[in-house]
């Protein structure tokens, strides 16, 4: 009996063993991404570290925490994003990864937290800038006054179709409420 609580216990042991490994490993990084800056740093528990971010584009925040528990905020609206103020956030362990879109004026606030479970978390936050070029499918439309002119003019001379269309939509509403009328008295 107790060998096979020894087997529990060693077989709950290695499989919690298997998913901290898990929770820790590394990503690979897309060729399209460009290494910009790396900072490490420890953090204590329940207190933030803050950073500013003026790299334009969109960039790409990989924060690997090394020991402990650290979540990542982001803003655009403050320099000091927190668990309450915030536009942007991961909290996972191990590996957390936010997408920073271009729009977001800059700088742009980085907040780092420590979670209150560990007495002092470290982590590493790579920085990276992502070239790959996205195609726009509105970049070629254009607004010609003329065109939407013409247009509005095509549309006035042909005739209205929509007395046809709502008649069998009219007609298969009050087939379906005598149905249900007819349902309902027998």
């Amino acid at each position: 009996m107790v060998a096979y609580w020894r087997r529990i216990l060693f077989l709950l042991l290695a499989s919690y063993k298997l998913f901290l490994i898990e929770c820790t490993t590394d990503e690979e990084v897309p060729d399209e991404w460009t290494l910009l800056h790396v900072v490490e740093g420890q953090i204590g528990a329940g207190n933030y570290s803050y950073f500013g971010l003026n790299y334009d584009g969109k960039i790409i925040l990989q924060m690997q925490c090394l020991a402990g528990d650290a979540d990542l905020y982001v803003s655009a609206a403050t320099l000091h994003p927190s668990f309450d103020e915030y536009e942007l956030q991961s909290a996972t362990c191990g590996l957390d990864i936010i997408t920073v879109p271009d729009h977001f004026s800059r700088p742009v606030g980085i907040g780092i937290y420590g979670h209150p479970f560990y007495q002092e978390s470290k982590f590493e936050l790579q920085i990276f800038y992502d070239k790959t070029i996205y195609d726009d499918p509105y970049a070629d439309a254009s607004f010609d006054p003329e065109d939407v002119e013409a247009s509005q003019k095509k549309q006035g001379q042909m005739p209205p179709d929509t007395s046809q269309e709502e008649k069998p939509v009219l007609k298969d509403i009050v087939i379906g409420i005598l149905k249900l009328i007819l349902e309902i008295l027998f």
